[in-house]
């Protein structure tokens, strides 16, 4: 017996968006249940568990960014976020509050199917194995396991999950020029996100911890066209 399709949460205020939308993705084999705002959205997933949602940030009252807090704070199916064009704000945050991935209105139903095919694809990954040594690099000494890097001067910084993640691929390819999709391969699993933004927000958040100077990174520098590189030595404990 074939495992039944996936079913996809489509909240917008914009009925001509939303109901359009799940006749779309119900053609393309998906289930699909459809709420007007947060709160509706919230009543339905008393019952449902969906396997993505597919999330609009304009909403009047409760918005999609409040929503998503909520389901990620629950461990809850992935999003994608809808956003406007010009809320460049609003989708950075999504990110980093944990939606997966986002899409700019307006877009091509087409985009969003493979988006979504994408997302469902990358959570059914094994999670990435995260080395337990402790290596340093610099001044620095990096704990995968305590989830924390500690200077020579005994400062000690805690990293999230991603952060933490992250720096550990690029402590194994030390000195090698890393592109955003191969760190993206790397680092996949339920935290990593599709859309290559969320590795630059890391990046960014890793080099505000260990970086003298973020703003003249000298420990995770930018390669121009090619990605990131970690400009050091590596020495296991």
């Amino acid at each position: 017996m074939e495992p039944p399709a996936p079913q996809i949460l489509i909240v917008d205020d914009a009925r001509d968006i939303r109901e359009p939308l799940g006749q779309y993705l119900g053609k393309q084999g998906f289930r699909t249940t459809l709420a007007a705002n947060a709160g509706e959205a919230r009543r339905v997933l008393g019952d449902l568990r969906p396997a993505l949602v597919v999330l609009d940030i304009m909403m009047p009252g409760e918005d999609g960014l409040s929503l998503c807090r909520w389901l990620v704070a629950r461990g809850g199916p992935p999003v994608i976020l809808l956003t406007a064009m010009a809320d460049e704000t609003d989708r950075i945050v999504g990110l980093e509050l944990g939606a997966d991935d986002y899409l700019v209105k307006p877009f091509n139903p087409r985009e969003l199917l493979a988006r979504i095919r994408a997302v469902l694809r990358r959570i059914e990954l094994p999670g990435p194995k995260v080395p337990t040594e402790r290596r340093r690099f610099k001044n620095w000494l990096h704990d995968p396991a305590a989830q924390t890097v500690q200077r020579d001067d005994g400062r000690k910084v805690a990293l999230t999950s991603g952060e933490n993640r992250l720096l550990g691929v690029m402590l194994d390819h030390p000195q090698t020029v890393m592109s955003r999709d191969r760190l993206l391969d790397l680092t996949a699993g339920r935290d990593a996100k599709v859309y290559d933004r969320a590795i630059d927000n890391t990046v960014s958040r890793l080099r505000r911890k260990i970086e003298d100077d973020p703003k003249a990174p000298r420990l995770i520098v930018t390669e121009w066209g090619g990605g990131y590189r970690l400009a050091a030595d590596v020495v296991e404990e």
